[in-house]
């Protein structure tokens, strides 16, 4: 078995309609940092994300040549680790993020909230890590 250390073996994947307006909401309203945008024009075929304490997603615009040509554009539920979800829940309604659950104490110890981007995917934010 290979073992790394302080390397993000999980990426999760989406893809958007509108790809580049979906990394400026994401920047904007989450705090993800553009780490690499690669396309022309509108398109975006590959984009990567990073989360300020460590790990990223990766996205990019609908392809009828990808795998993921199937599922509709938006699709998905992320859940992402932070701790400071106050903050980041003002941040996400300052920029315009669709709230469907607000801030709550979970009896399992985290605090979080989730909202949804423009084109519907599902981000939760919360204190807990995992076990």
């Amino acid at each position: 078995m290979t073992t790394t250390t302080n390397t993000t073996t999980i990426w999760p994947c989406l893809t958007y309609r509108d790809a580049r307006a979906a990394i400026r909401f994401l920047v904007d309203a989450f705090g993800f940092t553009e780490r690499a945008v690669y396309g022309e024009g509108d398109r975006v075929d590959h984009a990567e994300l990073g989360w300020p304490s460590g790990g990223g997603i990766m996205l990019g615009s609908r392809r009828d040549d990808s795998p993921l040509a199937g599922l509709p554009p938006g699709t998905g539920s992320i859940y992402v680790v932070t701790d400071d979800p106050d903050g980041l829940f003002a941040r996400a309604q300052a920029a315009g993020a669709t709230v469907v659950r607000g801030l709550v104490d979970e009896d399992y110890g985290s605090r979080g909230f989730t909202c949804r981007d423009p084109e519907g995917v599902f981000w939760s934010f919360g204190t807990y890590g995992g076990e």
